[in-house]
């Protein structure tokens, strides 16, 4: 904490307005229960590592192939996060510039496609993303985007539809890989398909990319041409993002990305990838993904219980998508009413939902932040009562108790507690030093 508490000092010197809107921001982290599906806790290495002079550093173009002089040592970074993102998914390559999960995917779409070309991926409203051919999106307006379905009965993947469509549209990339969807998906289908009608295919495991390092959701590896993930969610490591593709797509990824999309790839966050990578190597990442989704299981059994309905009536991975529609409240009335009791979710479009997605008919969430704070299945049917009877009274007495009840259980369970109370001394020796000083 030594070198963490000097650069703490020097902000609060500094700049007070920021180092206050820090210290707020991880008190809010500390004492609520981040149940955002996308969201996730670095390890104070991973932080540290964002934070070093790295940051100062110029390289555009790749290890031994740079553009600037004085890359030796950003060099050795980026090589470490390739080789462990390859090893660590059993990748033939890697790379690791990209600053998001989009940017990721667009380096994707600009080597393989042209302006027009067709892409099927799944309805944003069924758990797609904005990335893969929403209108809102570049990616809608650059490409013909088709999309896929779930089924009206099942609420799973209707791979007869996505069969259907690539039959008669003929894309030329098929996307999976979601952003709201609680199943298993079938990589081994989705590559007989893309064969059958000659597509590349694209798997984004934005969400799941942790699961599949540790095991426990099926690796697209084996099938896919193109894999894309984002490192701040399961994978649980800074934000940016990371393209895994074949051997012979490498120098295709690597021109997309630099120089076609990006210019000076962000050292310092590179360097904290290869740390997220390394600690999703050791078995206690493996056994804490395998607690996710135990307590995925837990507190969707728990919501159940307690009358909520559950999109595909459970989950597979760290997500839960709540239909929110027997009672008879939105999306955006249940976020406000949790994110009062201390219990933070996002609103999320169901399938087939009449609401547009500013309101909503659902909220989505995950188990990736409270099992990395250390909680387990008991905490999480804890959690699931409390998340129903917030929806199903959410009057003041009843929010103020859980309130309390969420915040004890927090204390326990301390997010960066260290690092807080260190911030705290600081804010109180400066407080103290300018009231003596007036005296």
């Amino acid at each position: 904490m030594g070198s963490q508490y000097e650069g703490m000092l020097k902000l609060l010197e500094t700049d007070p307005e920021v180092f206050e809107a820090i210290l707020s921001e991880m008190e809010r982290q500390n004492e609520t229960l981040n149940l955002i599906a996308s969201e996730n806790y670095a390890s104070e290495a991973v932080l540290t590592a964002c934070g070093q002079p790295m940051s100062n550093k110029y390289a555009e173009g790749y290890p031994a192939r740079r553009y600037y002089g004085g890359c030796e040592h950003v060099d050795k970074v980026e090589m470490l996060a390739i080789e462990r993102a390859k090893g660590l998914f059993g990748a033939e390559h890697a790379n690791v510039q990209p600053h998001s999960g989009t940017q990721a995917n667009m380096a994707v779409y600009f080597a393989v496609l042209k302006p027009g070309d067709v892409l099927l991926s799944m309805h944003l409203g069924h758990g797609g993303h904005l990335s893969h051919g929403a209108e809102v999106s570049f990616s809608g307006q650059l490409y013909r985007a088709v999309h896929y379905s779930v089924r009206r009965d099942t609420e799973t993947i209707d791979y007869d539809d996505v069969a259907k469509k690539a039959r008669e549209f003929k894309p030329k990339l098929i996307i999976t890989g979601y952003s709201a969807y609680p199943r298993t998906i079938d990589f081994a289908l989705f590559r007989e398909i893309c064969d059958e009608v000659g597509a590349y295919l694209l798997a984004d495991i934005a969400h799941i990319a942790g699961l599949v390092a540790a095991g426990v959701h099926p690796s697209p590896i084996p099938y896919a041409h193109f894999v894309t993930l984002t490192t701040h969610k399961t994978l649980r490591g800074p934000r940016g993002a990371i393209i895994l593709c074949q051997e012979r797509f490498a120098d295709l990824i690597d021109r997309s990305v630099f120089p076609f999309m990006q210019g000076g790839p962000m050292m310092h966050i590179i360097a904290a990838k290869a740390v997220c990578l390394k600690e999703a190597m050791t078995q206690r990442f493996k056994e804490e993904q395998r607690q996710t989704v135990e307590n995925a299981k837990a507190l969707a059994e728990e919501l159940m219980s307690n009358g909520l309905r559950l999109v595909t009536g459970g989950t597979d991975n760290h997500i839960l998508l709540v239909d929110l529609r027997p009672f008879s409240i939105t999306g955006r009335d249940a976020e406000a009413w949790l994110a009062e009791a201390g219990i933070i979710v996002n609103r999320n479009s169901i399938p087939y939902d009449e609401r547009p997605p500013t309101i909503a008919s659902g909220i989505r969430i995950g188990t990736a932040t409270v099992t990395t704070r250390g909680m387990r299945t008991e905490h999480m049917r804890l959690i699931g009562k409390w998340i129903a009877e917030v929806l199903r009274e959410p009057t003041e007495s009843v929010i103020s108790r859980v309130r309390s009840q969420v915040r004890e259980l927090c204390s326990s369970f301390p997010v960066y507690g260290e690092w807080i109370a260190h911030m705290r001394s600081l804010k109180l020796s400066l407080e103290l030093s300018r009231g003596k000083a007036s005296e």
